[in-house]
């Protein structure tokens, strides 16, 4: 009668042992959980590599500690063109150098004017007779106003550090004004 391969039938899974001592998944005094999370042994690479003597790292150079140096060394001598090829400028220096560089002066978060809009409360987008509703572009975080898009047909009032000129002439040409404020 036909006997199975022993090696090639699936074993059945052991249960999950747990002891007062080890926990869940730990092994005590003999026991296993059966799953140790390695691959089988006869598909490791030295497995395969049995038999051929230098098991793939050759017979010259041989496969030793550190034969390149550690790390980036060498990144200017016996490196080189990999650094200059596929990390060009790594080393060196470009430009001039800008000490206590203060960015306070450069900040100039823009909105746009199809974005206006959206700075006031649901309640004041739509006039009130003679009332204008104000936005005020400095204090929602808004440096200078750019002019992308369309603005509805309603005036507003905009405060703002910095206003492009199309932007001004599309506030101004739905009926609202412009305040530069410092």
């Amino acid at each position: 009668m036909f006997e199975p391969n022993p090696i090639s039938t699936p074993r059945p899974r052991q249960p999950l042992v747990i002891d007062a001592l080890t926990g869940p998944g730990q092994c005590g005094a003999g026991e296993s959980t059966g799953d140790t999370g390695q691959m089988p042994t006869r598909f490791s690479n030295t497995r395969k590599h049995r038999g051929h003597v230098s098991a793939g790292h050759g017979r010259v150079g041989k496969h030793r500690k550190h034969p390149g140096g550690r790390g980036l060394a060498g990144g200017q001598h016996h490196h080189r063109t990999n650094f200059d090829k596929y990390h060009y400028g790594y080393f060196g220096k470009v430009g001039m150098r800008y000490f206590h560089k203060t960015k306070n002066q450069y900040w100039q978060p823009v909105i746009n004017v199809d974005k206006l809009v959206s700075l006031l409360p649901e309640g004041q987008r739509k006039p009130d007779g003679d009332k204008v509703p104000v936005i005020d572009t400095t204090a929602h975080g808004y440096g200078k106003v750019l002019a992308k898009g369309r603005l509805p047909s309603t005036p507003f009032i905009v405060k703002a550090r910095f206003v492009s000129k199309r932007a001004e002439e599309k506030i101004k040409a739905a009926g609202g004004v412009v305040v530069i404020e410092a």
